[in-house]
């Protein structure tokens, strides 16, 4: 496990955060295709915190994507780097899940974010955000549609609807599971929306959430209950976590 300080330099004000999000949302790529689905590596990251104690946790779970098999997973605990503010939950997490990240033994391939990416209100969620700040290929799933609209898919897994704001197409409401609510994908980084649904199909043979956010969700869990266990818990050691746009 990592521990994290919260980077020199990174966005104290919702004005400064707002301002990184319009420097780096124009770095989105949206015009690459995204790995196969099935093929190579995928992992998912999520994160636990303990507000008491103004602690977040992150995991990182890298799985073959052909068989669904834990390859590699890695964790951070660090300080909460930023209030929440509906938009800006990047800021809150990111330091600890890069930290997660970076101590991964091997590639993560493309990365599934338990959130969003484009379906923010700003363009620019959690998941565009860890794949502009990274290189790597990134989609969000989130269990809810945030501000956004859409028609209820059709009940086959499978099915999906466009998720709205107003007329724009900013991700899908997604069928897993026949008749099941559905999950909320968008594109983050390098890949595109089929894409990014044909990548949760594969990722939830037997649940409605795909077994990358499954698994670091409770890996991530376990951890934040392990370092609000521990002797010391409120002390982080530094680490090699990056802030947005180069800033530290």
């Amino acid at each position: 496990m990592t521990t994290v300080r919260v980077p020199a330099g990174w966005p104290a004000t919702e004005d400064q955060a707002r301002a990184v999000q319009d420097e780096l949302r124009a770095r989105v790529v949206l015009d690459e295709p995204g790995p196969p689905p099935g093929t190579g590596r995928v992992t998912g990251v999520d994160v636990a915190y303990d507000d008491e104690l103004d602690l977040v946790a992150a995991a990182a779970v890298v799985l073959d994507a052909a068989t669904l098999d834990v390859v590699a997973e890695s964790t951070a605990v660090g300080r909460v780097s930023f209030p929440y503010v509906p938009g800006l939950l990047a800021f809150r997490e990111l330091p600890t899940v890069l930290a997660a990240l970076d101590t991964l033994p091997c590639s993560p391939g493309l990365v599934v974010c338990d959130g969003y990416g484009l379906a923010h209100p700003r363009r620019f969620g959690l998941a565009s955000h860890l794949g502009v700040l990274t290189g790597l290929p990134t989609i969000g799933v989130a269990k809810n549609p945030f501000t956004f609209a859409y028609d209820d898919p059709p009940a086959a897994r499978g099915s999906g609807s466009p998720l709205l704001a107003d007329t724009e197409e900013v991700g899908r409401a997604l069928r897993t599971r026949d008749s099941v609510k559905p999950v909320f994908v968008s594109v983050g980084h390098r890949t595109t929306l089929d894409n990014a649904c044909a990548h949760v199909l594969a990722l939830t043979p037997t649940y409605r959430l795909p077994e990358t956010t499954r698994r670091a969700d409770t890996l991530c869990r376990r951890v934040l209950r392990e370092a609000t266990q521990a002797p010391g818990s409120g002390d982080t050691a530094r680490s090699g976590a990056r802030a947005p746009g180069g800033r530290v």
